[in-house]
């Protein structure tokens, strides 16, 4: 009993009263056009909001820009585009990959012959001809 006491004054859930028999609320008439209103707000906030952060953005740039042109530094874009031309050139007549560059002193003879040279130049000259030999 005391719950259809409180849904009687206004309390409990909001269902209880059209359960009891209680009419239904009203339809506000200037709800359609309070509901534009509130939609034309928020439109006007979001531009406002994208606006902000675009201005924010061209600041950042440019900021960004001063400090590459400070150091002599390139677009990240721009970086990547000169990379990605350097890779293409040498493997645009060729079918297969590019071959792998081989590192200094790894295979070439030649090279290794002359390391060894630069080495027995600072052994001392018992060690060199045991090395000769």
């Amino acid at each position: 009993m005391n719950f259809v006491m409180k849904a009687a004054l206004g309390g409990g859930p909001p269902d209880v009263g059209k359960m009891l028999g209680g009419e239904e609320k009203e339809q506000d008439p200037d709800a359609a056009k309070k509901e534009e209103e509130r939609q034309e707000a928020l439109r006007q906030q979001e531009e406002e909001r994208k606006a902000k952060y675009a201005k924010m953005e061209a600041e950042r740039e440019r900021m960004r820009q001063g400090i590459r042109d400070k150091y002599g530094l390139k677009k990240r874009e721009e970086a990547e585009a000169e990379a990605a031309a350097a890779a293409e050139e040498p493997a645009a007549g060729s079918l297969t990959r590019p071959k792998k560059a081989v590192p200094a002193g790894c295979g070439d003879e030649e090279e290794e012959e002359s390391i060894m040279d630069t080495v027995m130049k600072y052994l001392p000259g018992p060690l060199q001809d045991m090395l000769k030999k």
